[in-house]
């Protein structure tokens, strides 16, 4: 403040000491205002001084200046000083409050010289003016009332009175104007803070500040000054609305917008810029299922939305801004779950008998089965069904989605043993949706099945003479039950007549029906007979069933060929023929006579010489062993003749036997004599022979004709698929094996028929049940009563 002062001192010193010097040497002083035309008088400064005019023109007077531009002229001719041109006293006394103009004129001879001055006086002629012509502040809106705010002053060229003298501010609120009187640098406008601001309220305050002179009319100038109020985080964000409830979709797919909140803040800047997030108490599981963006606010889907889990949610949202201290706004968003058909009915078998018996009654429970759906209303109503054509059905139960599995129809394991059941629930939803469920039930086994033998009846065809005690046929019956109901025993039935007489001679294993025969059979002693063999389960109560085994016994090559003429008493075959010595060729000598009492091939006999003493003279026939003379007998030939005869069998392994025949040649008388007795024994044994192949034809054509009628009666009445069962016997190889044959005179019969391998059984049909019994029981009669009832010497 000192040197203040003292500067003030000596400004003033050296004003007052220019003054004093100006006055001194100055000896004209003129006033004129500013802003004057060109070639206004100022003054005359001739007269002034006292000049003669007169003298002017010749002594020179000017005016002598530094000035490029001097503001006067003198007039040379009369002394008047005048203006050169307009003087704007604002440039010529730019910092000075008394505007002097000196003067220095020169008069020549003699030489003068004379200081003029001339002060120019100031005019109104501007206005005041500040140095923008607008003024922006910025203020906070936390700034006190009170607060003083120090503005530009106004500056106007002119001075004293026109100067500037007084300030005034629009009208407002917020704002009175405070005016500081400096010496220096004059009148200072204050702006003075009334009352707070509020830039959410007002964030532009203008106003007009308005500067005068003291001038007459006053001059002014004004600025507009703009207050910008700055924002300070004094409000919260604001949602835009009070509630959020919205509706959403289960699946709804990732990156779903479930909704959109939205918060403002009044404040500006980062003030006002609202930032969104999660509450504090926002659970993790509520943060993998949704997301929010930070800046727009939009709540997204994140994770599987699964209505069966939760049919809704609430999530706290907040809204901050990002002030230095944020402020922040929480808001609840509820959102509510909408259910789709999205879950399969689930089907739980909760009780299961894994077996049933098949004798189980109609409605028997074999499982109990519950569904379940996880959704809702209709998409969770379940219906529930077993496809196929079953014998099991669903039975809804008093709870609901409860069902039971029960029979609905007899069961028959021998027919079905186990089911493959498909169950199948299915919902009411749109669209449906439905679930599988296959479960397996067993029928278990029950007794009511009988065992069955394969063949009904048996036929075997046994070789005679078989080993004692070896298998030579079986049976097998089989049980459609399983385990112990399908164990089978086998027995043979034993007593109860002649029709089972023949069993004492037989034994059969009980486990596997294999039957051995305790002696061998003989087929020249017994050729057919029959048995019943009974089979038994082991189930409880056991079942049983049985069966007629019929067998037939096969003849083996085991009998000789026997020879019943010739016969000698000592037990070789011999025997003598006389024959006239005149016959001719082609005479019947005599004839073998031999049986077999083995059949067919077995019994088939060949003749043959296997001695002879002219080979010409003799033939023997190789069928009926008739010997024949090749020609009339000579006077060289010998009288008596010697024939060595050999007889065997056609059996794989031939048995055979020998005869001897002497064929004595005599003289014709001798020879009509014994010729006489043979031949009425000759027409005696024709005659019995006769008689009896009578009534042997007329028995064989008898048991023939019932045959054909019983075959024909039982083909009419079987059914029409029957023969498409019966099979050729797999051990039937095509050829003729097995015969019966018999002579009667010169004549030969043979039957034929195919031969069967030992122990082999015939399918039974029509064919083989009945014909072929039949006709070889027919041919056994035939042969066996022929040979009985013929005397043996006649047998041929």
């Amino acid at each position: 403040v000192s040197n203040q002062n003292n500067q003030r001192k000596w400004v003033v010193f050296m004003a007052v000491l220019f003054f004093l010097w100006n006055e001194a040497s100055a000896q004209i002083r003129y006033s004129i205002s500013e802003e004057q035309k060109e070639e206004t008088v100022v003054g005359n400064i001739a007269k002034d001084l006292g000049i003669d005019l007169s003298t002017l023109k010749d002594r020179g007077f000017r005016i002598v200046s530094g000035s490029t531009e001097p503001h006067f002229q003198v007039n040379q001719n009369d002394g008047i000083l005048y203006v050169n041109h307009k003087i704007d006293r604002e440039e010529v006394c730019e910092r000075s409050n008394v505007c002097l103009i000196n003067l220095k004129t020169v008069l020549e001879n003699p030489l003068e010289i004379h200081y003029v001055t001339v002060e120019v006086l100031d005019v109104n002629d501007h206005s005041p003016s500040f140095p923008e012509k607008e003024k922006r502040l910025e203020i906070s809106e936390s700034a006190l009332p009170g607060a003083r705010f120090q503005l530009q002053a106004a500056r106007d060229p002119d001075g004293g009175v026109y100067s500037v003298q007084q300030y005034k501010l629009s009208p407002n609120d917020h704002f009175r104007l405070e005016v500081m009187d400096r010496d220096e640098d004059g009148k200072i406008p204050i702006l003075n803070l009334q009352k707070p601001l509020d830039k959410e309220a007002t964030r532009t305050h203008r106003l007009l500040l308005t500067a005068t002179d003291g001038g007459k009319p006053p001059r002014s100038g004004t600025i507009n000054i703009i207050v910008n109020v700055l924002d300070v985080n004094d409000n919260m964000p604001v949602f835009t609305k009070e509630s959020y409830s919205v509706i959403l979709n289960e699946n709804s797919p990732i990156g779903t917008t479930v909704v959109q909140v939205n918060a403002t803040d009044l404040d500006d800047g980062l003030n006002g810029e609202v930032i969104y997030s999660f509450g504090n108490n926002v659970n993790s599981k509520l943060r993998k299922l949704f997301d929010v963006d930070t800046h727009t606010g939009e709540i997204i889907v994140k994770g599987l939305i699964d209505f069966e889990l939760k049919d809704r949610y609430e999530i706290d949202i907040q809204a901050s801004d990002r002030g230095a201290v944020p402020l922040t706004t929480d808001k609840s968003v509820k959102i509510k779950i909408i259910d789709l058909n999205d879950n399969p009915p689930e089907i739980e078998i909760t009780s299961f008998s894994n077996a049933i018996p098949e004798d189980s009654r109609l409605g028997t429970t074999v499982a109990l089965i519950s569904v379940n759906d996880l959704d809702s209303g209709l998409n969770g109503k379940v219906i529930c069904s077993v496809l196929e054509d079953v014998p099991f059905t669903l039975m809804p139960s008093l709870q609901d989605n409860m069902y039971s599995l029960v029979t609905k129809s007899p069961l028959d394991r021998e027919k079905q043993s186990e089911y493959d059941l498909t169950i199948v629930a299915k919902d009411a939803g749109q669209p449906s949706l439905s679930s599988v469920k296959t479960i397996r039930v067993v029928v278990s086994d029950v007794n009511d099945n009988s065992p069955e033998f394969s063949l009904s009846p048996y036929t075997y065809y046994v070789t005679e003479n078989n080993d004692p005690g070896a298998s030579v046929f079986y049976v097998s019956a089989s049980d459609h039950d399983i385990n112990e109901n399908a164990l089978i025993s086998y027995h043979i039935l034993r007593g109860g007549g002649n029709d089972n007489q023949w069993a004492s001679f037989l034994n059969i294993n009980s486990e596997n029906g294999n039957i051995l025969a305790l002696k061998a059979f003989d087929f020249e002693t017994l050729k057919t007979f029959q048995f019943q063999v009974v089979a038994t389960d082991s189930g409880t109560p056991s079942l049983s069933s049985n069966v007629t085994v019929n067998v037939f016994i096969l003849d083996q090559n085991d009998n000789a060929p026997v020879i019943l003429y010739p016969v000698s008493t000592n037990g070789s075959a011999e025997g003598v023929e006389e024959i006239p010595r005149n016959v001719n060729a082609g005479h019947l000598v005599t004839k073998v006579r031999a049986y077999d009492a083995d059949i067919g091939y077995n019994g088939w006999l060949l003749f043959s010489l296997q001695e002879v003493t002219d080979h010409s003279l003799f033939a023997l026939d190789r069928y009926t062993g008739q010997i024949r003379t090749l020609r009339s007998f000579t006077e060289t030939d010998e009288a008596e003749h010697k024939l060595v005869i050999l007889v065997k069998d056609n059996g794989n392994v031939s048995l055979s036997a020998t005869t001897t025949v002497i064929i004595n040649a005599v003289e014709p008388k001798e020879a009509f004599a014994a010729s006489d007795v043979k031949s009425a024994v000759k027409d005696e044994e024709e005659n019995s022979i006769t008689f009896y192949l009578i009534i042997t034809l007329g028995s064989v054509s008898a048991l023939f004709l019932i045959s054909i009628v019983v075959l024909i009666v039982m083909q009419c009445s079987k059914d029409p698929d029957y023969s498409s069962k019966s099979l050729q016997d797999a051990n039937y190889d095509g050829t003729l094996c097995h015969s019966i044959q018999y002579r009667s005179g010169d004549k030969r019969y043979m039957l034929v028929g195919p031969r069967m391998s030992i122990g082999s059984t015939i399918v039974p049909g029509i064919e083989t049940t009945l014909y072929f019994p039949i006709l070889q029981l027919t041919m056994y009669i035939m042969s066996v009563w022929s040979f009985k009832t013929t005397p043996p010497h006649l047998i041929e």
